[in-house]
């Protein structure tokens, strides 16, 4: 079945944050890139977290209605993932807030990866690559899981911020010079905002 979604939206400048920026209204209606299998499928190989040849092969393996059920499960742990980002956002990660990740912790304790030699071309020899075995459908949310994890532990959080614009919910790390990043994109948010600004100085000059 052809997708007609646009292109998801990866603006947070950490890949654990574009995952909860799945699901937006980029216009007025919103869009949920993972609303279904095919959905999260689309998702994941345009973050670029799983191999087409993989999501081509767990597609052919997935019973009936299992894709919509991993699907289901990882639009959960969005959510959750969700409260945890934005309750703490604006300030850094403390010790006892491990406490408060048993979900995501469950999850990565379920990732079957190793360790294998493998050889390459460019530059010749060897080199040490790591793999997972992918046994199900439901192995797509450990790449995710990873994802999480590696912003939760590698991401100051005093740097994570919500788009100003007034019906915006996408959230990012503001990496720029003086943490003066306001907008998710200038192209969405930020060229609104320019817009009615330019507006309200008309109207207050009549």
């Amino acid at each position: 079945m052809p997708d007609h979604r646009p292109p998801a939206i990866f603006i947070a400048d950490a890949l654990g944050l574009d995952f909860l920026n799945s699901i937006a209204t980029p216009i007025d209606t919103p869009i949920d890139w993972i609303d279904n299998g095919d959905g999260l499928i689309a998702w994941l190989q345009q973050a670029d977290l799983v191999a087409t040849e993989t999501l081509e092969a767990l597609r052919a393996q997935a019973m009936p209605g299992e894709l919509d059920s991993v699907a289901a499960q990882a639009r959960s742990l969005r959510e959750w993932f969700r409260g945890f980002v934005r309750d703490r956002k604006g300030k850094p990660l403390a010790a006892k807030d491990i406490g408060e990740l048993g979900p995501l912790n469950r999850l990565l304790e379920r990732d079957e990866k190793f360790m294998q030699l493998v050889s390459q071309t460019d530059p010749g020899g060897l080199a040490f690559k790591t793999t997972r075995r992918w046994r199900s459908p439901e192995s797509l949310l450990l790449p995710i899981g990873e994802a999480m994890a590696k912003f939760v532990c590698e991401e100051d959080f005093s740097n994570v911020k919500a788009c100003e614009g007034p019906a915006c919910t996408l959230l990012f790390a503001d990496h720029t010079r003086g943490h003066a990043r306001r907008w998710c994109s200038m192209a969405m948010c930020g060229n609104r905002a320019k817009q009615a600004a330019h507006r309200n100085r008309l109207k207050a000059k009549h």
